[in-house]
């Protein structure tokens, strides 16, 4: 399974900090419900029995909606429960070896700060990038702040979707208009919200609106394109 760029538009990275009452099962539930795009599952403290249980939930969950599932990090779950891939960060496996080890059919997304980094993780094989943190964010302790600039030269010079990620919730997600991105991850914008499902319905209709809007480079193409 491959991912374009409409898979990407609003791309939930799920969080057991809230859960509440409620189960991570659930909470992915009202998410695709709400119209979550992508599901990517981040575990950090589970253990591998419990983190192999719930892979395999959320993977069937996701299969009924017919919506890409990813594993944070971790291969050896990713290739345990058959998921449609894993994403990666800069300090993880890097992209060629996951490559190597999920094979060719997988996807496989890397985190990127740089320009740099960006063109490293297409040329090693990154079906798309998360690039980030483009605001503060809570979430991750140790997320490096990516300005708008950089945003749009790390668009501008690859050539696989680029999808924006860190402290972007429905009040700031229109000022990431214009750059190139073709979607949102997020975290706390969907899962802290008490109405998970009203939450992601809000977030796909701003994030449709947002893409529409032409990058500054390619508007400024077409201007020429119309002389």
């Amino acid at each position: 399974m491959k991912c374009g760029k409409e898979e990407l538009l609003l791309y939930a990275v799920t969080d057991r900090s809230w859960l509440g009452e409620s189960t991570l099962y659930q909470q992915v539930q009202d998410a695709l419900e709400g119209g979550a795009t992508f599901i990517q599952l981040r575990e950090k403290d589970l253990e591998t029995e419990a983190f192999l249980e719930e892979a395999r939930e959320i993977k069937a969950l996701c299969k009924k909606y017919q919506v890409p599932f990813v594993i944070n990090d971790s291969v050896e779950i990713a290739l345990a429960v058959d998921a449609d891939g894993v994403h990666v960060g800069q300090s993880d496996m890097e992209a060629g070896d996951v490559r190597r080890r999920l094979g060719e059919d997988k996807i496989i997304g890397v985190s990127a700060q740089t320009v740099e980094q960006a063109l490293l993780a297409q040329k090693h094989g990154a079906d798309y990038l998360g690039v980030g943190a483009v605001f503060p964010t809570g979430s991750k302790a140790d997320a490096i702040e990516v300005d708008m600039e950089t945003v749009k030269a790390i668009c501008g010079a690859v050539d696989i979707p680029v999808i924006a990620i860190g402290g972007i919730g429905a009040g700031n997600v229109m000022e990431l208009a214009g750059s190139g991105i073709c979607g949102i991850a997020v975290i706390s914008a969907l899962f802290a919200q008490q109405d998970i499902k009203e939450a992601a319905r809000e977030l796909k209709t701003l994030t449709e609106a947002m893409v529409k809007v032409p990058s500054e480079d390619a508007a400024v193409s077409g201007l020429q394109e119309k002389r």
